[in-house]
């Protein structure tokens, strides 16, 4: 073998963890392409191993990640080992593959990789053109699952939209699909319609499915494909409700009605009245289990299972002194719900919000619900390829600005100079937020809890 970098690339075994990161990282540039043509093509030629797993397949716009969140949590308390798939990561690239909790050993991923790189490598050479960085994720994902640890489920999140996902590879045992909003129009479509379209598309003939849509030509999108898939839905508001019955800072209380039972009360640390729902959807999601799967399911495993649930960077305060919340609103859907959550949940005098954003996004409509409630606003930009420039994000503010919105607005390009410059003007009654994109939570989640092990990247 010729000791080169470019040799050792193409067909040298990798030799450490960084490798292999580097190496998967390094298929970003053949972007996202939808499809599954690559990714069928590399699971044959690794003889199938994903059906040998049991999924529980989830798609939506936002709170997929919680979602995942409370069925891992629950399922744990059950006695049951699961494995959990969710992208994008906050801290480690490793916080993708986790077996009951914990990441994939660097090691075993080291392992893994060198499995596929020589498939991937002859996949490249054909007309298909080389596997992308998601698609060589996600079957090291399912190697992981079906050849190293063998869990009783996999919680699998799908990475963009649904029907042409690489992970609607799999055939679950029931899908979930959150919601459907405003996000990524500029791939799955400029209608809430064409986007429910996709997000249906995980609905496999036969496969219960469990939803939270509500807007009425989402329903009937969601409705519609399942019935000419012959997959029995359970709709939030048709099939099983939710009702509050106390809700303050890290603890909200709510009944679950259900077709089966209903159950009360159970508890969530997670704020926001859209982790209800989230928590809702994953209970209906194990009531559907437990019915026809014969998931054991006991009141105490639920009830401690859905309040042990975390999932960070979502409304996670991650310094009292001064007080900084981080959230990856991204989407104007996403930024509702931040913002009605600080109005009912937090108390503060004054708020100083951080923010920075990618290029395709809708920028607009997430800044006309941020913008009323601030009284700071720093927009910077993420350490991430397609980011927004902060000028280009302050011009948006200032055409967005009324004359009723009165706040000082800061341009600092360096989001950690922007990050000092808020902590330093966030007093002892005051709040400091950081939003707008995960590629910004991660990065000032791991400077303010002084995570070395931190990486960068998606």
């Amino acid at each position: 073998m010729i000791d080169n970098g470019i040799e050792m690339e193409r067909s040298g075994t990798l030799r450490s963890y960084k490798e292999a990161v580097d190496w998967i990282n390094g298929l970003i540039p053949f972007g996202i392409r939808p499809g599954l043509d690559r990714i069928e093509l590399l699971l044959e030629r690794l003889h199938n191993p994903q059906r040998r797993l049991k999924f529980i397949h989830i798609a939506g716009t936002n709170g997929k990640g919680s979602t995942c969140a409370y069925l891992t949590s629950v399922l744990l308390k059950c006695g049951y080992d699961v494995g959990t798939f969710t992208s994008p990561y906050i801290t480690k690239f490793t916080n993708r593959f986790q077996y009951n909790g914990q990441d994939i050993e660097e090691e075993t991923l080291l392992n893994l990789a060198n499995t596929l790189k020589p498939h991937v490598e002859e996949i490249a050479a054909t007309e298909l053109g080389s596997p992308t960085m998601f698609e060589v994720s996600t079957a090291l994902a399912i190697l992981f699952y079906a050849t190293v640890t063998y869990p009783d489920f996999v919680v699998w999140e799908t990475g963009l939209g649904g029907r042409m996902d690489v992970t609607n590879i799999v055939t679950p045992i029931v899908s979930v699909i959150t919601n459907v909003g405003h996000d990524h129009m500029d791939r799955l479509g400029n209608t809430l319609e064409a986007v429910a379209n996709e997000k249906a598309g995980i609905i496999k003939a036969g496969v219960p499915v469990v939803s939270a849509v509500d807007q009425p030509e989402v329903i009937e999108v969601v409705k519609q494909t399942a019935k000419e898939k012959k997959s029995t839905l359970y709709l939030l508001g048709e099939q099983f409700n939710i009702k509050e019955l106390s809700s303050k800072e890290d603890e909200q209380v709510f009944r679950f009605e259900g077709m089966f039972r209903a159950i009360d009360p159970l508890t969530i640390t997670l704020n926001g009245a859209h982790q209800r729902t989230n928590a809702a959807v994953a209970v209906m999601t194990l009531e559907v289990l437990r019915q026809y799967y014969a998931l054991i399911l006991e009141d105490d495993a639920l009830t401690e299972g859905l309040r042990a649930a975390a999932w960070p960077g979502r409304l996670e305060i991650v310094s009292q002194s001064p007080r900084i919340l981080i959230d990856g609103a991204h989407n104007p859907e996403g930024a509702a719900a931040l913002v009605e959550t600080l109005r009912s949940t937090y108390q503060y005098d004054q708020l100083h919000v951080m923010m920075a954003m990618v290029e395709n996004k809708n920028h607009r409509d997430v800044l006309k619900h941020i913008l009323p409630i601030v009284d700071t606003l720093i927009v910077t930009e993420p350490d991430f390829r397609n980011k927004l420039d902060a000028e280009l994000l302050a011009d948006l503010v200032r055409e967005e600005k009324s004359e009723e919105h009165s706040f000082e607005l800061i341009v600092e390009k360096d989001w950690r100079e922007g990050l000092r410059k808020l902590q330093q003007m966030t007093g002892e009654t005051d709040l400091g937020v950081v939003t707008g994109t995960l590629y910004l939570i991660g990065d000032v989640r791991s400077r303010i809890l002084y995570n070395s092990d931190s990486e960068k990247g998606w």
